[in-house]
């Protein structure tokens, strides 16, 4: 189980910062290298073009203006305008194609991070803040594909751009060419000394970032209670503390990533005062006023893409650290999956058998000691004991929510580590101590575990627990909209609606934790006729604080400490007065 987090806690990352993340990155780059490469052929012929420009105009200068050519003049202006033109058509193409690559990769990774969160088991969610892992999906995701796509193409167009002017350079003047790149080992110098701290500072962004949406989401969702316990104003100052830690973070990242440009800018600024003064001494007969016009305009040319390398770089460390935590979800091992050897199991009977079975949800913690029991088909077993004894615990190791940490556990005779999670679950009726109710309709509610079911079949679960009476008196019925956790539901209703979703699938073992809890008195006398309908012919596991529902089960376990510390009908314990005994009595 992951180390438990909480929304202030800074997330550690488990590897070192290495740009083996960008090279793992290129997967999703590859589908589309086809269409990247198009839009960087485009680019090339755009900038070879626009770089053609300060020869027309050195030609202007040394040849045609001197010589009083007009016409060569309109002609070299005519080819210049043309050439702009072109270069502009060809940079409009490629935004189209770069956008449409960049929201596809967005779309991929997205896609792979939301996959593989659908199949992380219960602890991953229970040891961190649900705004943390939100924050991954969406605003990481968003903020690389920029830098998966342009970044990429830019890199090596600019690279490309560096050597053209080069060429262009070198072949019109060597001297003035080589003082141009004077400013280069100043820079790299820059960049290796400024690396290091600007790596930290981003992973400290990433960080506080990921801290105040945390924060954020778990305000919204307790917003009720908070206002109930008038909690407003404790709250502001949580949120503005972590804001705070934010926006100081994110100042120090854009200081440290934002130096590039004005460092950069300068050297451009220092080696054109150097090409002047060097292009005035020399010139004539070495250098001519046309020739020094045109490295001057090389000279700017050269430092531009030298100035988007290093914003691109600045962009590619931002990108590595929000790699690191995309990467990190995604590499989340999945320890609630099918084995090799796993088999559906078709038609499931409802034996379940319990061999010395130990379980701990952090290392050497067990909160499940050794349970030894054995149900048979159609059988109804009641689990009931203090609050954190293991009740939940042991119908969420039936439905393989986590696995066993010792001994085995079997369904039908089969140890449900070879079972299909599929097939084990499919056949299971779960209702969860949380109600939680989907954005949609009532009827999508129900059928949410079987989406094949009928509105026949919608309409006889909703009878059985006594839910089809407040739908139908809703203006659309089962056609009512709901918004997320079902807000405009009581919580009763919303039980309701739950049972019914469990009802409606069928299941041969049926698994009631406190399934009743948020129901009235009546309403839960008239849904008890509709769990002993349920419940014949399945194996039941039914959790529950008020004995009075439970005392028709077949068997009844009393559980605490993780053991099973008295077992038998509701006569015999109570003929024992024991555990049992004594907990009902406190009821009555």
């Amino acid at each position: 189980m992951a180390k438990r987090n909480k929304y202030d806690v800074d997330e550690s990352l488990e590897k070192g910062f290495d740009f083996s993340k960008l090279k793992r990155s290129i997967v999703y780059v590859k589908p589309y290298a086809k269409l990247m490469l198009l839009a960087l052929g485009l680019s090339m012929l755009g900038s070879l073009l626009g770089l053609a420009t300060p020869i027309l105009l050195q030609q202007a200068m040394d040849v045609a203006i001197p010589n009083g050519d007009v016409s060569m003049v309109v002609w070299l202006a005519v080819a210049s305008l043309g050439l702009v033109l072109v270069s502009t058509v060809f940079g409009a193409i490629r935004g189209i194609i770069m956008s449409h690559c960049g929201q596809s990769i967005v779309y991929d990774i997205r896609k792979d991070i939301f996959d593989h969160l659908q199949q992380l088991p219960f602890s991953y969610y229970d040891s961190r803040p649900h705004g943390k892992i939100l924050v991954r999906v969406v605003n990481y995701v968003n903020s690389v594909s920029d830098s998966l796509t342009n970044g990429l193409v830019n890199a090596i167009l600019e690279l490309l751009n560096l050597f053209f002017i080069a060429g262009y350079m070198f072949s019109i003047n060597v001297k003035l060419s080589l003082i141009i790149l004077s400013g280069m080992p100043f820079l790299l110098v820059f960049i290796l000394l400024l690396k290091n701290v600007q790596k930290k500072a981003n992973f400290e962004n990433n960080n506080k970032n990921s801290n105040l949406t945390a924060y954020t989401c778990e305000a919204i969702e307790g917003v009720k209670v908070s206002q109930i316990f008038r909690r407003q104003k404790e709250n502001q100052k949580i949120y503005g503390r972590l804001n705070r830690e934010y926006q100081k973070a994110w100042y120090k990242a854009a200081y440290l990533n934002n130096m590039m440009g004005p460092v950069t800018e300068n050297l451009k600024q220092w080696v054109l005062c150097l090409v002047y003064i060097a292009g005035i001494l020399w010139i004539s007969p070495s250098v001519e006023i046309g020739v020094l016009i045109a490295m001057a305009t090389y000279a700017s040319k050269f430092w531009q893409p030298v100035i988007s390398l290093a914003n691109i770089y600045n962009n590619l460390i931002k990108t590595m650290s929000y790699l690191e935590r995309i990467f990190q979800t995604i590499d989340e091992p999945v320890d609630i999956c099918d084995s090799p050897e796993a088999k559906p199991l078709p038609d499931m009977q409802g034996r379940v058998e319990f061999q010395n079975v130990r379980f701990a949800y952090e290392k050497d913690y067990y909160v499940l000691k050794g349970v030894n029991l054995k149900v048979e088909k159609g059988q109804r077993i009641a689990l009931v004991g203090p609050t954190g004894s293991g009740k939940s615990t042991i119908v969420n190791l039936i439905s393989r929510f986590y696995n066993v940490t010792e001994g085995k556990l079997l369904i039908d005779g089969v140890d449900i580590n070879d079972i299909t999670l599929h097939s084990l679950r499919s056949q299971m009726g779960i209702m969860l101590q949380d109600s939680f109710i989907f954005t949609g309709t009532i009827a999508d509610n129900i059928r949410y575990g079987k989406l094949d079911a009928t509105d026949e079949e919608i309409r006889a679960a909703a009878k059985a627990v006594c839910a089809d009476e407040f739908i139908s008196q809703m203006e659309q019925g089962y056609d009512t909209p709901v918004t997320e956790r079902g807000g405009q539901l009581s919580q009763g209703e919303r039980q309701l609606i739950a049972f019914a979703r469990t009802m409606v699938s069928d299941p041969a073992i049926l698994i009631l934790d406190e399934a009743t809890s948020s129901i009235d008195a009546k309403t839960e006398k008239l849904l008890q006729q509709g769990i002993e309908k349920l419940m014949e012919n399945r194996t039941s596991f039914v959790i529950a604080h008020r004995l009075s529902t439970i005392r028709n089960c077949d068997k009844i376990l009393y559980i605490d400490g993780g053991e099973i510390k008295e077992s038998g009908t509701h006569d015999e314990l109570m003929a024992k007065k024991g555990y049992y005994y004594r907990l009902s009595t406190a009821q009555d």
